[in-house]
């Protein structure tokens, strides 16, 4: 068992023993039932989201500097677990709005701008998908992330920005009880370890897809830029 097993374990354990937490640790809230479960994986994963995204950002920028290989492949690799989570995320706040607001979807700010998050992003990774492997495609691609993760802070402040229907900020405002903070903090972390996990793997997929390419048409390998020669 290699060390990339051994992560997915630990993170998949870390997610049962959260799950355990949200069903028989947490009280049953008093207004909405049930159904308020959904809040601890619903707000981690969009933690965790955030998090990817800020990877996709920071490889972007290292890349459009000097090219490193490594950087776009961690690019690579958050935008494609940073929009698995947006969509947990979206996933999550239907069934949740289903049974609250009595509908799916409601053109809320905080609804609309993280579906705005996702085609982004999900953009990013359909630009890597059909252009041609090189620096070409991955110069603009890491435009698109860089510029992409505007949006962020729009969906993190929506809710403070605009009146909606979406819940404002409990933690912040100490709308939890200890109960209901202690599992949401340790599923938020378990959440955020998953998303690291799932990058690293990622990572060594997209390190083994780049070796492939190198092997039969070196051309396409974003290669670092070789420093000019000395005059």
């Amino acid at each position: 068992m290699n060390r990339y097993e051994r992560a997915a374990i630990g993170a998949v354990a870390l997610m049962l023993i959260a799950g355990a937490a949200i069903f028989f640790y947490a009280p049953t809230d008093y207004l909405q039932g049930p159904v308020q479960r959904i809040f601890y994986l619903h707000v981690s994963s969009a933690i965790a989201a955030f998090g990817c995204f800020a990877v996709v950002l920071v490889g972007g920028v290292i890349y459009l500097r000097n090219e490193s290989p490594a950087a776009d492949r961690f690019a690579r690799s958050g935008a494609l677990v940073g929009v698995v989570f947006t969509t947990v995320t979206l996933v999550m706040g239907m069934l949740w709005a289903k049974t609250v607001w009595g509908a799916f979807w409601v053109w809320d700010a905080r609804l609309t701008s993280t579906l705005v998050l996702w085609i982004i992003y999900a953009g990013y990774l359909l630009v890597r998908r059909l252009a041609d492997p090189g620096r070409q495609a991955a110069r603009f691609a890491a435009v698109v992330g860089i510029f992409g993760f505007v949006d962020v802070p729009v969906v993190h402040f929506s809710v403070t920005w605009w009146t909606t229907q979406h819940p404002g900020p409990v933690i912040i405002n100490d709308a939890l009880p200890p109960q209901m903070l202690a599992t949401f903090l340790f599923t938020m972390a378990c959440t955020v370890v998953l998303a690291a996990v799932m990058i690293a793997i990622r990572y060594r997929i997209e390190t083994l897809v780049d070796e492939r390419e190198q092997l039969f048409d070196p051309a396409k390998v974003l290669v670092a830029r070789e420093p000019e020669p000395v005059q």
